[in-house]
Parts: C-alpha cells; sequence; structure tokens
C-alpha cells in the first residue's frame, strides 16, 4: 500500500484497531480546503513509510460513527495508532515534520 486507502464504519475496527503495524488515519471531507493541503503530505509519508505504518483515510460525511468516537470536532484531524490506541493527535494542516515527530515517536515506542 503506497497511498492511503479508505476505511469505513464498517471496516475501521479491522483496519486500524485490529493492525499490528502502527497505523495513521486522516479523518477528513471533499470540501475542506486544508484536507486538501494535508493530503499530499500524507501521500508522500505513505511512500515513506511503507512496510513500517499503515496509512488510511475517513471521509466524515460518510462515516459519521468512527470520527463521533473518536470526537473528531475539526478537519483534518491525523490520529496515530499504536497497538489498537491512539497514541498521537493532530489537528489542522500540519508541516510535514510535525507529522514525521509523531511517526517516529510511535515507531520508537514499538522498539522499545
Amino acid at each position: 500500500m503506497t497511498h492511503p486507502v479508505d476505511t469505513s464504519d464498517a471496516t475501521f475496527e479491522a483496519d486500524v484497531v485490529n493492525n499490528e503495524m502502527p497505523v495513521l488515519v486522516d479523518f477528513w471531507a471533499p470540501w475542506c480546503g486544508p484536507c486538501r493541503m494535508v493530503a499530499p503530505v500524507v501521500d508522500e509519508l505513505a511512500l515513506e513509510y511503507e512496510g513500517r505504518v499503515k496509512f488510511f483515510k475517513v471521509n466524515v460525511d460518510d462515516n459519521p460513527e468512527v470520527a463521533a468516537r473518536y470526537r473528531i470536532r475539526s478537519i483534518p484531524t491525523l490520529l496515530v495508532f499504536k497497538g489498537g490506541e491512539r497514541v498521537s493527535h493532530l489537528v489542522g494542516a500540519r508541516p510535514k515534520s510535525d507529522i514525521e515527530g509523531h511517526l517516529e515517536a510511535a515507531l520508537g515506542a514499538m522498539r522499545g
């Protein structure tokens, strides 16, 4: 998987929570300008972290249950999961270096 894959209310548990690898989830909507700004950064990171981190996208308009479950109030919101638990929460269009820091922290926690 080199690009983020769509996940949904129905598949989120299997795709994200039960995943053995760290996972980054991008909560977004098609009408959201900042979401369109962060999408290429997430795509780039998906390529760079291929084989170490899984990347998924959740359209909050189409998947209100998972958005409500994780209290997504603003988009874009990026959540990082490790071992089924949310370990990072980033809100807004953030620089690549910020997102990388959260991914590295999740990977580092796995090694320790």
